[in-house]
């Protein structure tokens, strides 16, 4: 008598996950809707090295107090700051990917690869993980903000080895760093800021940014 044939049980294809991102709850306020004080406000922040009024400012700028002093701060995180360029990218990434922060990332990346920061970092913070290779200072900062984000403080040992590298100044400026762009982070996923359009997300998603259907 002769078997008959089995067959392979039929391999199960994984549903794709379809991603839409959320509509804004706080989006750009048209010009003729904004009020005095709310005006010189963007006029201020047009006049200066942003140019134009974006990123978490839109919705910041519901409070004009707020964003008059706010984005005064973000300008000196950006451009006054006694810790290196990249290492600054490299503690606001880490805070950006803490928060799971869209805009934040999406664009900082280009800023991180303009002043240094590896690609193979940025990947390793994008999934979580501690990257293999870094110089000695970036070392340095990513243990010392990953305790910050993750346990709210540092280790003596690890707050030793950051003062010894770069002194109380650049300390207390890297602690600023990253305390600004978790805060900014906090509003624009509540607020649920678009990120730029400049191709796919480059973080998974989040609640805050999409939904999810198979």
């Amino acid at each position: 008598m002769k078997k008959t044939q089995k067959h392979a049980p039929a391999v199960k294809q994984k549903k794709q996950m379809a991603v839409r991102i959320l509509p804004e709850r706080m989006s750009q306020i048209p010009t003729s809707r904004l009020t005095k004080e709310q005006q010189a406000v963007a006029q201020a922040i047009t006049a200066g090295p942003r140019k134009d009024v974006r990123g978490p400012f839109v919705p910041m700028i519901r409070s004009p107090g707020l964003t008059q002093h706010t984005q005064a701060l973000g300008a000196y995180i950006r451009w006054g700051v006694k810790v290196p360029f990249r290492l600054a990218e490299l503690a606001g990434l880490m805070a950006a990917r803490d928060w799971s922060c869209q805009y934040e990332w999406t664009v900082h990346v280009p800023h991180a690869l303009k002043g240094g920061l590896s690609q193979s970092t940025i990947a390793a913070i994008a999934e979580g993980r501690r990257p293999d290779k870094m110089k000695n200072d970036e070392a340095i900062v990513y243990d010392f903000v990953n305790e910050l984000l993750k346990n709210r403080s540092v280790s003596d040992a690890t707050y030793a080895r950051a003062l010894k590298k770069f002194g109380e100044h650049s300390l207390v400026d890297l602690i600023g760093v990253v305390g600004y762009y978790a805060m900014i982070a906090m509003l624009m996923n509540v607020a649920r800021t678009a990120p730029p359009p400049v191709g796919a997300l480059t973080l998974d998603a989040f609640p805050q940014y999409s939904s999810f259907s198979t």
